[in-house]
């Protein structure tokens, strides 16, 4: 039930994202199926993906004492809009500030759903 609360956290999020910012930051088709497919992806690419590349990254990140992180969440946006279609995301700058924004809202999320 916790996992299913939370992909519907993020799901709410990147619709949130996109339609708040009129589609600027990142475009959405729709909340179901896009959005809430995103966000399973957005969940699997973090589990899978993320650790890998953030381990190839070490020495860049340690360089920009932890700011290439921002680069790595946004590429993680770039994979589901490469993946997902009815995702798109509009720019660089856009699209690392959707990541933070994202990440942020749906970490104080996760923890809402996370609290015993």
């Amino acid at each position: 039930m916790k996992f299913v609360l939370r992909v519907l956290i993020t799901a709410a999020t990147i619709f949130g994202v996109a339609y708040l910012s009129n589609m600027w930051l990142v475009s959405v088709d729709e909340f179901w199926p896009t959005a809430v497919i995103a966000a399973l992806v957005l969940g699997v690419a973090n589990a899978i993906v993320k650790p890998i590349v953030h381990v190839l990254a070490f020495p860049i990140t340690f360089l920009t004492l932890g700011l290439f992180g921002l680069v790595v969440n946004a590429a993680m946006l770039y994979l589901v809009a490469w993946v997902v279609p009815g995702f798109e995301t509009t720019g660089f700058l856009q699209t690392v500030l959707a990541a933070i924004i994202i990440s942020a809202v749906s970490g104080a999320g996760a923890k809402l759903v996370d609290r015993d």
